[in-house]
Order: structure tokens, then C-alpha cells, then sequence
């Protein structure tokens, strides 16, 4: 076996593995040149995006990867309809209210909100076949991730690159991931984080406490994994009901 193809099926086992990337209900294919991988396919969530394209890092012999994954949408929307979701949850978010809002097509920049003096940045919005890009910055990790989750959020879309900057620039900590995802679980209308203690720890979330459902269990976790540089989420929250 040649170390190209021997790579291949390495990748292809440890994704086989995952019981959150399900090869068979989503398959991904996979390509391999020269060291850099290429993943290509829909996953079924966010977790699944994450958890494929660090296995495939992992294998000896890989330099790079090459994302192409998508996330399943759940409903297919037009690139519009992403677009206006994801602008009217920014524009009713508190944490947005003074923040600049645009939304950018092919054709023209629309400017939804400007900021009043002393505003945390600006947001521009921009869908290409449900691929949400964020540009602009904000003045904190914690409003630059919670921009991203909500755009995770929004019906039909595909994948999120979430590009906008933080400014002034300044150390990225664990505290400032637990201070995002506290926004986000109390923002989220399908979990009560009432009962949720949660820990960071080098890029690692865990989940403790109790929800009623198991549907708020999953939601928390996905939740957690929406959270840009998250890298792991460990998910022991119990169940009530």
C-alpha cells in the first residue's frame, strides 16, 4: 500500500469510528494529495464538521486539510432567506443593539442598522449557496462568537466562516469561551440552562447539572460545539423528567 492510499483509509477509519459523523447516512468523501487532505460531503451537525476534520489531522503524514464539509441544513433555503434569518436575530439580539448591521449580495452592500457613537463594531452578512460569511469586527471574543452561533442558528444554512476580527486585539482565555456560551444557553429558546454548570478547559467544554429533556441535553452540547474554537465538548448533563 502506497503512504497516499495508506493515509486515506486511515482518515477513512477513524471517521468510521465516530458514532457522531455516521459514514453511512452521510458520507464524506475523502481525497488525499501530497500530505494536504480534502473532506468533502454533508455531515449531520456542527460537532460532526468539527470532530471529522480533527481526526484527519491527527494521521501521521498529514500536513493540511482542506474543508469542504457542509452541515445538512435541515431545510433548504435560498441564500435570501438565509440572509434576512440571520439579520433580523442580530438586529432583536441586546448584545447587538449598537452594532452596525449590513447585509452584503452580489449587487450591492445594504446598511440595516448603523451604530450610535461608542458602538462594539460592525457586522456584514454574506450567503453564497448557505454558506454564512461574517466580516467586521466587534469588541469581543464573547459578541465575536455569540455572532457566530447565531448564525449556526439560522434555518438553512450550510456552513458558518466566521471572520470577523476582535478589536482592540487581546488574549483569547477559557473564561472568555464560558462567558459566550453563558450568553448563548440563556439566549437559546430550546434549552433552560437554569440547572447548567459549565467548565472550559484548553479548548475542552464540559456540560454538568440537569435539563429536563433529552432534546435540551443534545441542544446544550451542539450549542457548545457552535462556540468558535471549541475543539471538544464532554456532555454530562443529566436528564430530569
Amino acid at each position: 500500500m502506497n503512504p497516499r492510499e495508506a493515509i486515506t483509509r486511515q482518515v477513512h477509519a477513524l471517521l468510521e469510528r465516530e458514532r457522531r459523523i455516521n459514514l453511512h447516512r452521510h458520507p464524506v468523501e475523502i481525497h488525499n494529495a501530497n500530505g494536504v487532505v480534502v473532506l468533502e460531503g454533508e455531515v449531520a451537525d456542527v460537532a460532526a464538521k468539527k470532530l471529522a476534520l480533527e481526526l484527519a489531522a491527527s494521521v501521521r503524514g498529514v500536513d493540511g486539510i482542506v474543508d469542504r464539509l457542509r452541515v445538512s441544513p435541515g431545510e433548504r433555503r435560498g441564500d435570501g432567506a438565509v440572509r434576512d434569518s440571520l439579520a433580523r436575530m442580530l438586529l432583536e439580539q441586546p448584545e447587538f443593539r449598537n452594532c452596525t448591521l449590513r447585509s452584503s449580495t452580489n449587487e450591492r452592500t445594504e446598511t440595516l442598522r448603523n451604530a450610535h457613537e461608542g458602538g462594539i463594531g460592525e457586522i456584514t452578512i454574506a450567503v453564497s449557496d448557505g454558506v454564512i460569511v461574517l466580516e467586521g469586527c466587534v469588541i469581543s471574543q464573547s459578541h465575536r462568537r455569540f455572532a457566530g452561533v447565531l448564525a449556526w442558528w439560522t434555518p438553512g444554512r450550510r456552513d458558518v466562516v466566521n471572520s470577523l476580527d476582535v478589536r482592540p486585539d487581546y488574549e483569547d482565555r477559557d473564561e472568555e469561551v464560558i462567558e459566550a456560551l453563558e450568553i448563548v444557553l440563556e439566549a437559546d429558546p430550546m434549552v433552560d440552562p437554569s440547572q447548567i454548570r459549565m467548565s472550559c478547559k484548553n479548548r475542552t467544554v464540559t456540560l454538568d447539572g440537569a435539563v429536563p429533556t433529552e432534546q435540551q441535553k443534545s441542544r446544550a452540547e451542539l450549542d457548545a460545539w457552535a462556540l468558535l474554537g471549541v475543539e471538544r465538548v464532554v456532555n454530562r448533563l443529566q436528564v430530569t423528567d
